[in-house]
């Protein structure tokens, strides 16, 4: 067949797959930064597939810019918070996170950490009650008939407007504290004996004292500690709805839960059917380098490149951290190109090179890059492991000291603490990852785990919303879990039952002995009087 053919065949069958009866339409409640940078590669995906994908974002929105040229849809709704504000006031908790919470005592560090996702909570909900009380917006999406709606289930409200709209509900999410939410919304099971707790910086591999640990961290988790204001929330989806509900009910309607990690990633653990591994979904192929960037590389010989970054969200790094960092960056033969916005450090060696942004991915993946210096962000770790790079973790707050305990559990990694290291210290770290070759082999073995999969991340992703969207949902798939109370679900009836049975056989086989003994005893006695 001529390669004419063949083209116009491919045409015919890609015009088939993206025809206007095959597509569906979606609606998205975002979050920002990483959250959203992820979530827009499903997005992007979806589109390019031929769906309608329309996001629902306030005016305050950070990242999500609706007059940015896209083929994705945006629907901007007024609220009363301000971009500026809104921007502040992400910039104070994780400043507050990473600098001032009192690390070294469990009680203290976690009240105060549920204080700042408490005044998350509240904002996420003013940005929610000002879509859904919004009459003219719903009544508009309403009229929309959108098949399904994808939501990050760290960002409350998703499951609210799938409620209203009587439409399915996928999440996509890497983790909220404790997995509280995906306990006992998803009714995913974590044995604590050696599931790791998230934000309990263990790995599986846990000695006594260490499961003493998980244990408490699961108790605290389950019965004090909360993400969000879960009474104020059960309130206003009471009143929404005019009838008695929960968060977690609602949340615990999702069809699909798509997590962003797999396997190279996390610990062997049970999982559930609607559970769906889908972690570096963004990773993709490198693309060259700007000359500059290019040129400084390729000076750098047989030593190669060391990659540092500490993220977007990390402005205010003190001149003083800055300066450890780069006094031990200038004593490397590696060539160093740190991300890094703030006045240039006085340490500042001449192998270092600064710059506002950089192409992380495309970095990770040139040839002469040794490590990677991270502050353990989800996104960053999966590029390092998509492109077998090794790592020296220095975590900031969030799910980053847990990523970096992964990676350093794994072999692929060495962690350090940004309050409290030394040039010493990152200087020696870097020389472990680049000189012990066990590091770099870990990081690859790593890397092929990761490529080996029958079906790539996005595309498992994306196959399984328009699952939902196919199907009108994903019911066979949710487990019976959902529809027992924690009573039930423990077995702590049939357990109370069974003791009562055998108490009750115990009592029935005593209390039949007692009297055989006394009737025998009546009867040895007459007997003898005889």
């Amino acid at each position: 067949m001529s390669l004419k053919w063949i083209s116009v065949l491919l045409l015919l069958q890609l015009s088939c797959y993206f025809s206007p009866g095959s597509a569906g339409k979606v609606l998205v409640w975002p979050t920002e930064y990483s959250h959203w940078i992820n979530m827009k590669t499903i997005l992007d995906e979806l589109v390019q597939r031929g769906h309608e994908v329309s996001v629902l974002t306030s005016s305050a929105s950070i990242l999500v810019d609706p007059n940015k040229p896209s083929a994705i849809k945006f629907e901007m709704y007024p609220t009363y918070l301000k971009k500026h504000d809104f921007e502040i006031f992400f910039g104070k908790v994780i400043d507050k996170w990473t600098y001032d919470l009192p690390k070294s005592t469990f009680w203290t560090y976690f009240s105060q950490l549920q204080e700042l996702f408490w005044e998350y909570s509240d904002c996420i909900e003013k940005l929610c009650k000002d879509a859904v009380l919004n009459k003219k917006l719903i009544t508009k999406l309403q009229d929309s008939r959108f098949d399904v709606v994808l939501a990050d289930a760290v960002g409350p409200c998703g499951e609210l407007l799938a409620e209203i709209l009587k439409i399915p509900l996928v999440y996509s999410l890497r983790f909220i504290p404790g997995h509280k939410t995906e306990k006992y919304s998803g009714g995913l099971p974590f044995p604590p004996s050696y599931v790791p707790v998230v934000m309990s910086e263990l790995s599986d591999q846990m000695t006594f004292m260490e499961r003493v640990k998980n244990m408490i961290y699961v108790i605290y988790f389950d019965f004090w500690f909360q993400t969000f204001n879960e009474k104020k929330w059960d309130q206003f989806y009471s009143k929404v709805l005019g009838r008695p509900t929960t968060l977690f009910e609602l949340m615990g309607k999702a069809e699909m839960w798509l997590i962003r990690t797999y396997w190279d990633f996390e610990f062997p653990r049970p999982l559930l059917p609607n559970f769906e591994f889908v972690g570096g979904l963004h990773c993709k192929p490198t693309k060259p380098l700007p000359k500059e960037m290019e040129e400084f590389a390729q000076s750098s010989g047989e030593n190669g490149i060391v990659v540092f970054t500490l993220g977007s969200m990390v402005r205010n790094m003190t001149e003083e951290r800055a300066n450890v960092i780069a006094s031990a960056l200038a004593q490397i033969p590696q060539k160093v190109i740190w991300r890094f916005d703030g006045k240039k450090p006085d340490a500042l060696g001449p192998n270092i090179r600064l710059y506002k942004w950089i192409p992380q991915n495309d970095l990770l993946g040139h040839p002469k890059t040794k490590a990677f210096i991270t502050h353990g962000g989800t996104n960053g770790i999966y590029e390092a492991i998509y492109h077998g790079i090794p790592m020296v973790g220095i975590p900031l707050f969030a799910d980053q000291p847990d990523n970096i305990v992964h990676m350093k559990a794994k072999g692929a990694a060495v962690s350090l603490d940004f309050s409290t290291m030394s040039s010493t210290d990152l200087l020696n770290a870097l020389k472990t990852v680049i000189n012990d070759p066990s590091y770099k082999e870990n990081a690859m073995k790593l890397s092929r785990i990761h490529h080996d999969q029958p079906v790539k991340p996005l595309d498992r992703a994306v196959f399984w919303i328009e699952f939902v969207m196919r199907h009108k949902g994903a019911k066979h798939l949710r487990p019976a879990s959902h529809d027992l109370n924690w009573f039930q679900y423990h077995s702590l009836d049939v357990i109370g039952f069974l003791l009562a049975c055998v108490a009750t056989a115990i009592f029935t086989i005593t209390k039949c002995c007692l009297i055989c003994c006394q009737k025998f005893s009546r009867t040895e006695k007459k007997e003898k009087r005889e």
